[in-house]
């Protein structure tokens, strides 16, 4: 038995649907890591008059993000998927750049992870018009859920960041 039927889960979705819908897991999962380890880094490196407010607000983000991670991992597991296994998996498959920025200030911070929790939404979207395609109603259900989730906390990074 070769090592990936070895990890091959029985699905009646297919085998172009498990090999579609775990590769678009696999890109969102490297998407989400990256969106997480962004967020905690702005909440480390956080400074100024708003500190404790923004410094809270994404730390709950980031917890959040987080938590999508091993949902998405398990369910291209579940369809006989597989899924990324290293950080350098990660880089290659991310579309959600790096920040290694020495010193952002706390608007620029704000205002690029909207704009990067916006881009998460449409990568979303594409992951579940592609398990729509195969019929995958339960992973559709996810990401649903994880669309609101998304939109929420792009919609208070946009409200936080505007100018009155």
């Amino acid at each position: 038995m070769s090592p990936r039927a070895a990890l091959r889960t029985p699905t009646d979705l297919g085998e172009n649907a498990t090999k579609d819908i775990s590769a678009a897991l696999s890109g969102l999962l490297a998407d989400t890591f990256a969106l997480y380890l962004k967020t905690k880094n702005f909440h480390w490196h956080m400074s100024g008059p708003h500190f404790r407010d923004y410094h809270l607000m994404l730390d709950d983000q980031g917890d959040q993000i987080f938590a999508m991670t091993d949902a998405i991992a398990e369910r291209a597991r579940k369809l006989g998927g597989t899924t990324i296994r290293s950080i350098g998996h990660i880089a290659r498959l991310q579309r959600i750049p790096d920040n290694d920025a020495e010193f952002v200030t706390p608007e620029d911070m704000i205002a690029e992870l909207a704009s990067d929790n916006r881009e998460l939404v449409g990568f979303l979207r594409s992951t579940h018009a592609t398990a729509e395609e195969h019929n995958d109603v339960a992973t559709t259900s996810l990401i649903e859920v994880w669309i609101d989730e998304t939109e929420r906390r792009s919609w208070f990074l946009f409200e936080i960041g505007r100018k009155a």
